[in-house]
Formats: structure tokens, C-alpha cells, sequence
């Protein structure tokens, strides 16, 4: 293995100063919120800043939407329907109690509203009438929910329905939320704008999207909202300042009130005393390596995503960025084909951990080229 170190400084200067000094920034308690499940993460770098009973499994209510609706525009953006896609509404859809969009029994509604009217009014109508188009019924549409859940890693997470109507072994945490927040927000950004909606009129009624923050806090562009009686009063947010989105999820609060404060609370710790910048782009040249065997003589090699830190605001210290590669890369090499590790940490603590990529392919060298090649390989290990 061939290992290397950088010392990284000035060109983070917006985010930490460059002395080598010990960090003495003292970051204050977490608030101690009154639900029975939360947690607070930063978007980009994916940290944990708050978290509590975050892998309990509690009651989803109509946070269950956000699966409904991430599998509705995923397909939108897939190219399978299109916005004005007209969906046929079901005597079931019709019939479904609780929060309504008011679609009728026989008419069509195009697919976009119906988004909308799953998002901002949280019409279980709309979510049925979605997952009955999608999948041929309800229970179907389920499954495919599950098979969503099972890649974004929401190992903790079991949907029965694509409304979030109560039912045995209809689960999920506040971590698996936020995962399911996260995906939201990052994979399909030109749909996500609907999240900040604040009212929706359709059939000539007129409803207000049920996340008070959207009103209160003008750095909240999302998420989603759900009460059941079992559930209690939750919801999924989403925020952003200063380059720096955070996302918070509360469940089970006592009321509408009181998860719209508990969230804020938890937004405005993270916002107050963290904050969040790249450290790497994607498929930035961070070091380049020799090969073996090959066409050329040397690969550049990179991180295959943006890098993001959150730390404390106010940090000091410098960046150790540890690369670390086989010490003798030999072609064939494919573009994305991992080939070492980097390591980011400041005063001995690991900030993060990614594998490093190949940025191009390099082909085997000729015949000739390989033999020789070889021969000095050979000899290179012998008396490395």
C-alpha cells in the first residue's frame, strides 16, 4: 500500500482557521425535545448532529407520503408519465377517509395535481388514486414502497400502505426518514420545489400545507407533515442557510403546535452552532498514481462524490487528508474502479472516509509493452 499526507489550510480559510492549535470551540448540549423520536442531519455530508430513539420504530402516519410521492416524480423524471398524465380515480380513492384532496369517483386528474395534492393538502384520495395507477392496487403499490426502502438503507422500515392509514407492521424511525428526506431532496431537485408550496386549491377548495414552518421560518422549503392518534403529531423538514441545509425529522409530538415547535428548536441548534462546506468536488485530481502494465504511464484519481465537512462553527485546526493506494496499480483500469482510500481528519479524529476512484480508464499496454513491463515489475517488488 502506498500511503501519503496533506495538511489542509488555507483553502478551507471560510471554514476553519489555519492555526494547528487545539479546537477550543465548545459546542452546547442538544435540546431535549418533547417527542418520543428525532433527529437532526446535515445534507450534504450526511453527519449526524442530534439524534434520539432515532432507530426506534414508531408510526409513520402521513410522513408514508414522501415514499408515495418520491416513487410518483421518480417516474416522472424517468420519463415513464408526464406531468399531465391523467390518472383515473377509483371508487376506493373516492371513499378513503381522513385527510382528502376532494378527486371524484369516474373523473381523471392529471398527475401533477394529484402530486400536489398528496404533498400540500396530504390527501390519502390522492395517494390511493397514485399507487392504484402505479402498481394495479394499493397493496402492490406497497411492495414497491418496501423495494424503495430496502435501497435507500431504511432497514427499520415497513410500509403497508401509501397513506400512512394505521396497520399492524406499518413502521418506520426518524432515521430512515431522514434518510427517505435526503433522497427527496437530492434526486430529484426540480420537484422538490412543491415541498414549499403553501397552499393548494382544487374542485374550488382551497387547503394550506400543514407544515406551520413554511410560515415561520422563511429558510424552510419542505417536508412533510403527519397526525394519527397512534403516531402522535410529526414531521419532516427541511432547511437551508448559509450554503448549509439541515434536515430534521420529530415524531411523535403532543400536537400541530408543538411539532412545529419542537423542529424549529432543533433547526435552530444546528443552524446556530454547525456549519457545512466541500472539501473535494467530484472527480477533482487529488493525486495521480503510476501504473503498471499500461498505455500510459500514470492515473489520476479523485473522489467519485462532492466531499462535505460539518463541524463545529468557530473550529480551528487543520485537515489531515490521508491517501492511501496500492502501491503497485496495474492495468486494465476502468473509469470509477476504486483504488485506494482517503481519510480526512482534524486533531486526530476522523471527520470522514471515501474511496478513491480511477478518473480514467488506462488500457494494457502491447504485448511487448506487458513482457517488459513485467520484467520490471519483477524486479521493482523484489527490492521495494
Amino acid at each position: 500500500m502506498r500511503y501519503s499526507l496533506l495538511i489542509v489550510s488555507a483553502m478551507f480559510s471560510a471554514l476553519l482557521a489555519t492555526s494547528a492549535a487545539r479546537a477550543e470551540v465548545i459546542v452546547p448540549k442538544a435540546p431535549d425535545l418533547d417527542a418520543s423520536a428525532y433527529v437532526l442531519m446535515d445534507a450534504d455530508s450526511g453527519r449526524i448532529l442530534v439524534e434520539h430513539n432515532a432507530d426506534e420504530r414508531l408510526p409513520p402516519a402521513s410522513l408514508t407520503k414522501m415514499m408515495t410521492s418520491y416513487i410518483a416524480v421518480h417516474e416522472l423524471e424517468l420519463g415513464n408519465v408526464k406531468e399531465q398524465t391523467q390518472v383515473p380515480i377509483s371508487v376506493k380513492a373516492w371513499r378513503k377517509g381522513g385527510s382528502k384532496m376532494f378527486v371524484r369517483e369516474g373523473t381523471e386528474v392529471a398527475l401533477i395535481d394529484l402530486l400536489r395534492g398528496i404533498i400540500v393538502q396530504s390527501g390519502n384520495d390522492a395517494s390511493v388514486a397514485v399507487a392504484e395507477y402505479f402498481a394495479g392496487s394499493e397493496e402492490a403499490f406497497a411492495g414497491w414502497m418496501n423495494q424503495y426502502a430496502e435501497r435507500f438503507g431504511m432497514t427499520s422500515t415497513h410500509f403497508e400502505n401509501a397513506t400512512g392509514w394505521p396497520a399492524d407492521g406499518h413502521l418506520t424511525t426518524a432515521g430512515d426518514i431522514a434518510k427517505l428526506a435526503l433522497h427527496i431532496v437530492k434526486d430529484h431537485p426540480h420537484y422538490y420545489k412543491l415541498y414549499a408550496e403553501k397552499y393548494y386549491e382544487y374542485n374550488n377548495i382551497r387547503q394550506p400545507n400543514r407544515n406551520k414552518l413554511l410560515w415561520r421560518d422563511p429558510s424552510v422549503d419542505g417536508l412533510k407533515t403527519g397526525h394519527t392518534d397512534e403516531a402522535g403529531f410529526c414531521l419532516a423538514a427541511s432547511a437551508v442557510r448559509d450554503n448549509t441545509r439541515l434536515i430534521a425529522v420529530v415524531m411523535g409530538t403532543r400536537s400541530e403546535e408543538a411539532r412545529a415547535r419542537e423542529t424549529q428548536k432543533l433547526l435552530a441548534y444546528g443552524f446556530g452552532y454547525y456549519e457545512t462546506r466541500k472539501v473535494y468536488s467530484a472527480e477533482e485530481v487529488l493525486q495521480s498514481n503510476p501504473v503498471w502494465l499500461g498505455k500510459a504511464e500514470n492515473i489520476d484519481i479523485g473522489l467519485e462524490k462532492e466531499l462535505y465537512l460539518t463541524l463545529p462553527r468557530g473550529m480551528k485546526g487543520e485537515l489531515e487528508v490521508n491517501i492511501l493506494t496500492d502501491e503497485f496499480i496495474e492495468a486494465p483500469i476502468s473509469k470509477g474502479q476504486v483504488v485506494g482510500t482517503l481519510t480526512v481528519s482534524m486533531e486526530g479524529e476522523v471527520q470522514a472516509e471515501r474511496p478513491l476512484i480511477a478518473l480514467a480508464d488506462v488500457e494494457e499496454a502491447g504485448f511487448f509493452g506487458r513482457l517488459w513491463g513485467s520484467i520490471k515489475l519483477f524486479f521493482v517488488r523484489l527490492f521495494a
